[in-house]
């Protein structure tokens, strides 16, 4: 029979060893990580060699059919955040609106002319694939030298002229967690998107667009602009992405939990999601009606309707994305 003195130290060097295996399995996230998954979760070749739509061939003719059905109560509300004309903190490129035509006594007419750099956290928009590359390629292996100042040569947002119609899962991780909204940095993890799922009885299928709601918005309306971090997906969730087989992917902030947590990566969803896996990504949306209506309503699942500008070259454009229930 051991003594007390020899039992302790078996526990002692139990808990130390275990302790050093479970840091041991935990990955480093950092850009060799980025690296290693971007083969990993890869979607090239996939559809072919010359493909441009990516993970877009998922939303199927069987698939909008279906999404159609889904169309119950015949209510539709934006998930588009009224476009922002004065700089912030968060949007310091705000949208410029200028009328060039007023009505008079001579004419009725009203001209007006717009333009906006709607990339980054203040503009709700689409981000297309050739938005951001790896290692000098795109989605499929085109090549980033192919974007010049004409454009983008390829897997621009032009590939995506036939808009998206497909189902869509709003994922409500503030209800899950009983907060009104995540604090900025928050990552939301694959944990946290599969417990919601249970939570709302529904499930990610392939094809479907996953939008994560994460109470930016409702943030901003009480405390005001900031910028310094904002919460979004765990670098893991790019995985899980591809496991769904998602089509395309959605928060109401930038996508990736910033900071990111993964060195040498500010941006590791967005590498893998646009480069690794060719899906579009849907950015700075507002999905505070819709939670709120599907709360209502008690479904989190509703038609996704969806049409980008048709630029030639275009990395993208602002959007109206609709959520029909």
């Amino acid at each position: 029979m051991w003594s007390f003195i020899q039992m302790s130290r078996f526990f002692l060097v139990a808990v130390v060893v275990a302790s050093f295996t479970a840091q041991a399995a935990e990955p480093r996230y950092d850009a060799a990580y980025v690296a290693d998954m971007h083969k990993e979760i890869s979607n090239w070749g996939r559809w072919g060699k010359e493909d441009q739509l990516g993970t877009l061939n998922l939303i199927t003719p069987q698939k909008r059919i279906a999404a159609a059905k889904l169309v119950q109560a015949g209510i539709s509300v934006s998930m588009a955040h009224p476009l922002l004309k004065e700089a912030t903190k968060d949007s310091p490129s705000p949208f410029e609106h200028e009328m060039v035509a007023v009505p008079n006594e001579e004419s009725g007419w009203a001209v007006d002319k717009v333009a906006v750099v709607f990339h980054g956290l203040g503009h709700t928009h689409m981000d297309a694939v050739c938005h951001l590359g790896h290692k000098g390629a795109y989605y499929n292996g085109f090549p980033m030298s192919g974007t010049t100042s004409a454009g983008c040569g390829n897997v621009d947002i032009s590939k995506i002229a036939a808009g998206i119609f497909t189902r869509a899962i709003l994922m409500d991780i503030p209800r899950l967690k009983g907060v009104k909204w995540l604090e900025a940095g928050t990552p939301v993890t694959v944990a946290d998107l599969e417990a919601w799922e249970q939570k709302a009885g529904v499930k990610v299928r392939s094809g479907d667009a996953v939008l994560v709601h994460t109470g930016r918005w409702t943030k901003r309306a009480a405390q005001g602009p900031w910028d310094g971090g904002y919460a979004g997906l765990h670098v893991t969730t790019a995985k899980w992405l591809k496991q769904r087989d998602a089509s395309v992917v959605g928060t109401d902030g930038g996508l990736d939990v910033y900071p990111s947590g993964v060195e040498g990566e500010g941006a590791p969803v967005h590498v893998l999601v646009l480069s690794s896996l060719g899906m579009p990504i849907l950015d700075t949306m507002d999905l505070t009606d819709a939670a709120e209506l599907a709360a209502r309503l008690n479904r989190w699942e509703f038609l996704l309707t969806a049409a980008p500008l048709r630029v030639t070259g275009g990395t993208g454009s602002p959007m109206n994305f609709i959520a029909t229930f």
